[in-house]
């Protein structure tokens, strides 16, 4: 028996002891640790191991959905030993993760040091949803294609395979007994080429190709500026003076068994707001309440991962039927009209009952039925060919919660701008329209940006001409009853109450500003918004994709390359064949500056990616400082080699052209 097939038995018999131990009602709060002894017999101790924590994020893209399966993910050792981590294939929806990272697994593995990771991604269910404003367009089979080979992503040449090395001298150490993390970033934005560039309502299926060149980065510092989600049933709850927290077996995204992903200890604070089957509770009381609910109940939790305490621990807990797909059915989306107890949810994702997940864009009638996603639709439930939108229903029986917020919320609290999760029974209308009855359920309000232009302040509330609201232009919402005494939200003259702790900068008429926060309670504004964070511009990350048709530029940067600052012309901007910078929903051509596009390393971040991808097999090296990635860079670009995609994250200055880097990753034709 090798090392990996004993730690796989010994976490099996442990999780079956702990499911005794639960039954029994003896807790137990401990991530699932190495056989030492008591095992039998054996000639050969087996080696220590410890747990390795495995997160998947995404960068954002164009799509509504997209659906692979992971099929493998391993890890090697500086000895060239590997290790799987995923014992069994699992469903990801990389567009549902854009704003969050999904625990993927919690291994044992043996302890060393590891250098290197592979990733499998298998397409031959892969389900593509791309973001056309009306509806979304399913991406046929056919048209999705492997970049390096031009041929369909079908069986049975339906596997990509992205490796990467890990960053020289500092390489994912495992220890007996304890935990430690990596980070994954899968972005979509550049493994992903779109064409036509430009789509819209008129565009056919048949005409939309999605060229795949996988681009996969890592990182052993997690990004604070997301939350880690982690996923799976009850095991065990420990509620001591000295220790607060509940332990679960990692189900990650839409798996409804138990697929040997480890066991995670989720650690708790007074202050982690807890919604069980609807109900809201905080700190102690809210773990005491998990406490009383059966072993293997779902559980959902929104945390940090602290790699000096190497624990995580939640800000935000969900349990029950309050999780998606664990008992009600569930839509997560945004109120773009309301009328009397009726809310119109744009983009909605759905989640049945009883697992699996799909995309408003792919809601037909033969995925619903089929069992592919997991799962079914309810009663009567069988979709048309596009969800664009979903009809949810309210009434003063459903219970409403407000992620981070205290007090009493009710349906009249839901209004127009707001994004949501909620839960209850799904069915049609007499137009086979999808509908969602949450009269008995329950629904979860969640933060929401708003974007605009500044205007005027006074006395603590800020006009401006909205941008955007949660992602969607100001013609997507119909304001009808927000307001008081016909006082009707307006995108031209949107009100936003600013607490005084919020201090905000000196600001002209037309700046761009954003604040993250709630939409005000149905038929009170104004405000139209009440915030709660104001987002700094000067900080917050654009996204720039540069591309260019092969052959691509053998000298793309000016000579020589500085370890402190690259820079290309404006003639070699122009050249790709897409250009563009996202601040938000503004989008900036860099191709305009005259003074041409300027890297320079964020000095005022602390998570740092790098990554030179080689798209002739998809190997990645990754660098966690500006220098080293760009001294590794000037060897590659040996005059031979072409560049052929950049992208880029971090503070952008249309005036200068200078983008302040804390990510970047480049393809090259190699």
């Amino acid at each position: 028996m090798n090392a990996l097939h004993f730690a796989r038995r010994c976490w099996h018999a442990a999780h079956q002891l702990s499911s005794r131990l639960a039954a029994a009602g003896i807790g137990a709060a401990v991530l699932v640790s190495a056989c030492g002894g008591g095992g039998p017999a054996m000639s050969v101790n087996p080696p220590p191991t410890g747990t390795a924590v495995v997160t998947v994020t995404d960068m954002p893209g164009d799509f509504l959905s997209y659906m692979v399966n992971i099929v493998s993910l391993k890890l090697t050792r500086s000895d060239g030993t590997t290790v799987e981590t995923v014992p069994a294939t699992t469903t990801v929806d990389f567009a549902q993760l854009v704003n969050l990272s999904e625990v993927l697994s919690a291994q044992q593995v043996p302890q060393g040091s590891y250098t290197g990771v592979a990733l499998t991604l298998d397409y031959s269910a892969a389900k593509i949803v791309i973001d056309n404003g009306a509806g979304g367009i399913t991406v046929p089979a056919a048209n999705i294609i492997n970049g390096a080979t031009n041929n369909p992503l079908v069986s049975p040449n339906n596997q990509l395979t992205v490796t990467l090395q890990l960053p020289s001298g500092t390489p994912l150490v495992i220890t007996s007994g304890t935990v430690s993390h990596l980070a994954l970033d899968f972005n979509l934005s550049a493994s992903n080429t779109v064409a036509p560039s430009s789509i819209d309502s008129s565009t056919m299926a048949s005409a939309v190709v999605v060229t795949v060149n996988p681009v996969l980065v890592a990182s052993l510092m997690p990004d604070l500026t997301r939350p880690i989600r982690v996923r799976g049933p009850l095991v065990s709850v420990t509620n001591t003076a000295s220790q607060t927290s509940y332990t679960v077996t990692v189900f990650p995204f839409f798996t409804d068994k138990d697929d040997g992903m480890g066991q995670v200890v989720v650690n708790t604070t007074a202050t982690t707001a807890f919604t069980i089957n609807g109900t809201s509770a905080t700190g102690n009381a809210g773990l005491t309440a998990l406490a009383a609910l059966p072993a293997g109940t779902m559980t959902l939790a929104l945390g940090t991962f602290d790699t000096t305490a190497k624990a995580f621990t939640a800000t935000q807990v969900f349990a029950g039927t309050s999780v998606p797909g664990a008992g009600l059915d569930s839509v997560e989306g945004t109120v773009v009209a309301r009328s009397g107890e009726v809310l119109t949810v744009m983009n909605p994702f759905f989640q049945p009952r009883d697992g699996g997940g799909i995309s408003g864009g792919q809601v037909a009638s033969s995925a619903m039925s089929g069992s592919n996603m997991g799962g079914t639709m309810g009663a009567g439930a069988e979709f048309g060919p596009f969800a664009r939108q979903v009809m949810v229903t309210v009434a003063a029986t459903t219970m409403v919660s407000e992620d981070g917020q205290t007090g009493t919320f009710g349906p009249q609290d839901i209004s127009v701008g707001q994004h949501l999760q909620a839960f209850g029974t799904f069915g049609t209308d007499m137009s086979a329209s999808p509908t969602l009855d949450a009269s008995s359920g329950s629904v979860r309000l969640m933060v929401t940006r708003a974007w605009g232009q500044f205007s005027s302040a006074a006395s603590g509330v800020v006009t401006m001409n909205l941008q955007a609201l949660d992602g969607l232009p100001p013609a997507a919402f119909n304001f009808a009853g927000t307001g008081s005494m016909g006082n009707d939200a307006s995108a031209s003259a949107y009100t936003v109450s600013v607490p005084a702790a919020l201090t905000l900068p000196t600001l002209s008429a037309g700046a761009p500003l954003a604040f993250n926060g709630f939409v005000t309670a149905f038929g009170s504004a104004p405000p139209d918004f009440a915030a709660s964070t104001l987002v700094d511009l000067t900080t917050a990350n654009a996204h720039l994709d540069l591309e260019w048709a092969p052959p691509g530029p053998a000298a793309p940067f000016v000579a020589p390359l500085s370890a402190t600052s690259v820079m290309m012309t404006q003639t070699m901007v122009q050249s790709a064949a897409e250009h563009v910078i996202f601040i938000g929903p503004v989008k900036e051509d860099p191709g305009s500056v005259s003074a041409g596009l300027s890297f320079v390393p964020n000095a005022a971040s602390s998570h740092m990616i790098f990554a030179i991808g080689h798209r002739s097999n998809w190997q990645f090296q990754v660098y966690t400082t500006f220098s080293d990635f760009i001294t590794a860079l000037g060897g590659d670009l040996n005059g031979t080699t072409q560049l052929m995609r950049v992208e880029a994250a971090g503070p952008y200055d249309p005036s200068t052209g200078v983008m302040s880097v804390s990510f970047m990753a480049v393809v090259l034709s190699d």
